[in-house]
Order: C-alpha cells, then sequence, then structure tokens
C-alpha cells in the first residue's frame, strides 16, 4: 500500500510516500526507512523506487521524500542547501515516529549521493536515527568537488564559478543560477539514469553549500549505531575515495563495500549482488523482527 503524505519542515509542506509492508498487520509496529534521493533528483526516480519496492518486501516500512525545492515539495526551486535538506530528513524522522505502523526507536536512514551525504551528517547529529546505509555518498564537498573537476583549468573555473556567484548576489541581490553539469560533472552515458524531472539549474549557493558541507564531521558520531557504505569501485560521477575516507573515520559498527560491476546509480541497476550484501547486513543489524 501506497500513501502520498507531507509533512512541515520549517514551515514548508514537504511531500513524501509511504509504502507499507504487504504482511502488516493493524496495530503492530514496524522498523521503517527514510529514502533520500540524489542531487536536484525526486522520490518517484527509479533508484528510489527500487530501493522502497525492495526494502518493504524485506518487512520495512518506507517513506520517501522530495527535499524542499525539489519533486513535489514546498521551497524554492532549485535552491538545494545542505543543512536545510538536513533538517527535512530530521522532520521526516520526527513525522515518522508519530505513525501508527511504526516502531519510533527504529528508523532508519537510507541515502543515494547527495542523499547520502545527508543520511551520514543527519545519522551523526540525530541520535534518534537508528542506523544509516550510505550508497555513492561523500564525506567532504570540496575533497569531492576537486575530484570531479580534476584539472587545474576545470577546478579554477568550478572556483571561479563560486566567486562570481557571491559577487552577483552582492551586486544584484539575487542568485546566479548555474547549469547542473558546470556543478556536478555527469558522463553523457549515465545521465539517463538520472530521475525523471531532475532539477538542471541551480543557484550558485548550492554549489556552495554543498562544497562547505563535510559528513566527514559527523561519520564517527554514529557509532555505536550501524553504518554501512556502499560505492561503485569505478564512480563516474562522485569519487570513490570520498567513501573510503569516511569508513576511516567511522566508528564500529561499520562496513564499506566496493562494488567493480556498477556504477554511480548503484540502486537502479537492482545489482543482484548489492542486493544480497544489503540484505544480509540488515539482519545482522538491523532485523525486522527483534528476538
Amino acid at each position: 500500500m501506497a500513501e502520498n503524505i507531507s509533512f512541515q519542515s520549517d514551515g514548508l509542506k514537504i511531500a513524501g510516500l509511504i509504502d507499507t509492508p504487504p504482511d502488516y498487520k493493524a496495530g503492530k509496529r514496524r522498523p521503517a526507512f527514510i529514502v533520500l534521493h540524489g542531487f536536484g533528483g525526486n522520490k518517484d526516480g527509479h533508484g528510489q523506487s527500487v530501493v522502497a519496492k525492495q526494502f518493504v518486501q524485506w518487512g520495512y516500512v518506507t517513506l520517501r521524500i522530495d527535499f524542499r525545492g525539489c519533486g513535489e515539495s514546498e521551497g524554492e526551486h532549485g535552491r538545494i542547501i545542505c543543512l536545510d535538506q538536513v533538517a527535512d530528513t530530521r522532520n521526516a524522522l520526527s513525522y515518522l515516529a508519530t505513525r501508527a505502523e511504526v516502531d519510533p526507536q527504529r528508523i532508519a536512514l537510507v541515502g543515494s549521493s547527495f542523499g547520502a551525504a545527508v543520511a551520514v551528517f543527519t545519522g551523526g547529529a540525530d541520535r534518534r536515527v537508528a542506523v544509516v546505509i550510505s550508497c555513492g555518498g561523500w564525506g567532504d564537498g570540496e575533497r569531492k568537488f576537486r575530484g570531479q573537476h580534476p584539472t587545474p583549468e576545470a577546478w579554477a573555473k568550478f572556483t571561479n564559478m563560486l566567486e562570481e556567484g557571491k559577487r552577483h548576489r552582492e551586486r544584484t541581490g539575487k542568485s546566479l543560477m548555474v547549469p547542473r553539469y558546470d556543478i556536478v560533472p555527469i558522463p553523457e552515458k549515465l545521465r539517463n539514469r538520472m530521475s525523471s524531472g531532475s532539477i538542471m539549474e541551480f543557484p550558485a549557493e548550492t554549489a556552495q553549500s554543498m562544497n562547505d558541507f563535510r559528513a566527514d564531521d559527523q561519520v564517527s558520531n554514529i557509532s555505536p549505531r550501524p553504518l554501512l557504505l556502499l560505492h561503485s569501485a569505478n564512480d563516474s560521477v562522485t569519487p570513490t575515495y570520498e567513501s573510503i575516507e569516511m569508513f576511516k573515520k567511522a566508528k564500529q559498527p561499520a562496513e564499506l563495500h566496493l562494488l567493480a560491476d556498477v556504477d554511480h546509480f548503484t540502486f537502479n541497476e537492482e545489482n543482484p549482488r548489492l542486493t544480497n550484501i544489503v540484505h544480509e547486513w540488515l539482519r545482522r543489524y538491523f532485523p525486522v523482527h527483534q528476538n
């Protein structure tokens, strides 16, 4: 059963979609996952749908949300500021804890790419999060961007864009709008895997907020709650070393899995090995039914 819902986050209406396991019985409480989408995506993207469908089959309640400014949520279209997305996630936690079918002590986060960075940061900052699963995430925005704009010329173009964004704001009081691929380059071969309706232009402040965002600063605070880090071993979008660096800073129990046969939009590929890794990890650290 899928249910369209909404909740408030800093005075904005955030759109969400709740899926309930087919074997759910009224009066019982289940563990739940909040599913966080990637940069400028939305809750209806293929990767988010795959995750929700799989987790529901395993017995978890899932809540997919549109971050503010994305999808069907309120907020300035395309204005993605990382700490605002953390606030949306924390407010999603508060909302989900009120649901009769959800165990409020067992709410977890799973995110892809940008959503993975938000999941790690929120998990470290908010003790209500039970476990965190990060897929293709990043721990240090500036380090990530240096990998995505690797040549001196590309890095100069990116940092000049950030500076011009500040000057434009000072001169005009308005945001300088920047094409998506000037912020996060994505190879042509992967662009068809982006969510339908993905945002293609953002204010320069979005790039600056991502540059300044550091899930690295929170990842160690997730312990003693479990953390699962997943990443393509040859990621064409977010450098693989981002998850490796987060893993170095994490405390136990934490696991890192690098997969050689997938690329950045990992969940989209419905890779059987990835599915088995996640399923076995959940059975060990976050089972549907506790003993």
